[in-house]
């Protein structure tokens, strides 16, 4: 890697194990900057945060900036590419978070046609684990947690970071309630190609 990167990702830290563990193999050459995941409950509090970060980060770096956020990340309607349009950056072509880890430009449609399956990898898992809590403290029961799942067959398992065992325990301790269906071996390769094509055309775009 080189000793000062050219692109920067602003990225959900969702993707945050997966993003620095390929910048630490030396497979990705970005500098790394992370949303906190807890904000996606709410779009509003996403986007105001995200754009403070995005503003801080292109007064600041010289480079270019890709975002790490999918396409329904703001909502239904594009309002994330409008918002990587509106500051000129490139983002990934994926819809949300799990469209990356899969291999990205819509993939996650076709992996759960009806919309019954939750795809669960490691910045997943430690969200819904978050959220119980914080729903539980807010006064939420644990049926009515548990009926919000009420229609998902299970979870399917993504193994990116090779920490299957670990992933399987945390959803144990997670409190979801939903059977593991299956864990897919994914590893690091459809995030780094995803990020890798979005930073080609960034820099492309002279």
């Amino acid at each position: 890697m080189s000793g000062k990167s050219k692109v920067c990702l602003v990225s959900c830290s969702v993707l945050k194990d997966e993003l620095q563990r390929l910048v630490k193999d030396g497979r990705l050459d970005a500098e790394l900057v992370f949303v906190s995941k807890y904000f996606r409950v709410d779009y509003e509090t996403l986007e105001k945060n995200l754009r403070k970060v995005l503003e801080a980060t292109l007064k600041r770096f010289s480079g270019k900036v890709v975002l790490i956020y999918g396409d329904l990340c703001l909502g239904p309607d594009g309002e994330m590419k409008k918002l990587a349009d509106g500051y000129g950056i490139v983002k990934v072509d994926a819809a949300n978070c799990v469209d990356c880890q899969i291999g990205g430009g819509g993939k996650f449609f076709e992996a759960d046609p009806e919309h019954n399956l939750m795809f669960m990898g490691p910045g997943m898992i430690a969200f819904f684990k978050y959220m119980k809590q914080k729903m539980l403290q807010d006064g939420v029961d644990e049926a009515s947690f548990a009926g919000m799942f009420s229609g998902i067959k299970g979870i399917v398992l993504l193994d990116t970071c090779d920490n299957a065992k670990e992933c399987r325990e945390e959803l144990e301790k997670s409190g979801l309630g939903l059977p593991i269906l299956e864990a897919r071996e994914v590893g690091l390769e459809n995030v780094r190609q995803v990020v890798f094509d979005a930073i080609q055309r960034a820099t492309s775009n002279k």
